[in-house]
């Protein structure tokens, strides 16, 4: 009997908790990426660089003994990192990129705005042409829907889908951070202009 109870001492003091924590810098740090990607215009092909120093054959050489040690050395990194590099995060990224395009006049004449939880909201109807209201309301809402689509993606993709709340709150603050001079934002409820 006293092994037994020794032996489940001993059990219970070598179970090990391991605590996730939410890696809030690098979400940040993730946050602040797909913003600048989605805010900026479409990418146009870049034309290959000719350098006259190295030829193809010397630059593609580097480039596998660079993976090559890559393999065996694997980096350090001294900071958590989060994913966001899915299939389907760069297919949001994508759309939402595409559709800022649309959006970008309606942050600029004023008609909408960023809210306080991130998400994108009508300012001021009165102002916006009757005949655009419509079109404008579908483009919120299928802005609005991609965000939190895009939080949980981003929560999957680190398999952690409890972080959906916690990355979609660190994302509303860098929304904020990242509105270009003029838009307007919206902090307890009060619009403002940046």
């Amino acid at each position: 009997m006293q092994k037994l109870s020794l032996l489940a001492a001993l059990c219970l003091s070598a179970c090990v908790t391991i605590n996730i924590y939410f890696p809030a810098a690098a979400a940040e740090k993730a946050a602040d990426q797909i913003i600048k990607e989605i805010q900026q215009p479409a990418a146009q092909p870049a034309k290959p660089k000719q350098d006259s120093h190295w030829s193809g054959v010397q630059l593609a050489m580097v480039n596998l003994l660079q993976q090559g040690l890559n393999a065996l050395i694997t980096p350090a990194h001294a900071e958590a990192d989060l994913s966001i590099d899915s299939p389907e995060i760069r297919q949001l990224s994508a759309t939402m990129q595409a559709r800022f395009a649309e959006l970008a006049p309606a942050y600029a004449q004023g008609w909408i705005g960023i809210q306080g939880d991130g998400l994108l909201g009508l300012r001021d109807t009165g102002s916006v042409p009757l005949n655009a209201r419509n079109s404008l309301n579908k483009l919120i809402a299928a802005e609005n829907a991609d965000r939190m689509h895009l939080y949980q993606a981003i929560a999957h993709a680190n398999g952690h889908p409890e972080w959906a709340a916690e990355i979609k709150s660190t994302f509303a603050a860098r929304w904020v951070s990242n509105a270009q001079a003029g838009w307007w934002i919206q902090a307890n409820g009060t619009w403002t202009q940046k």
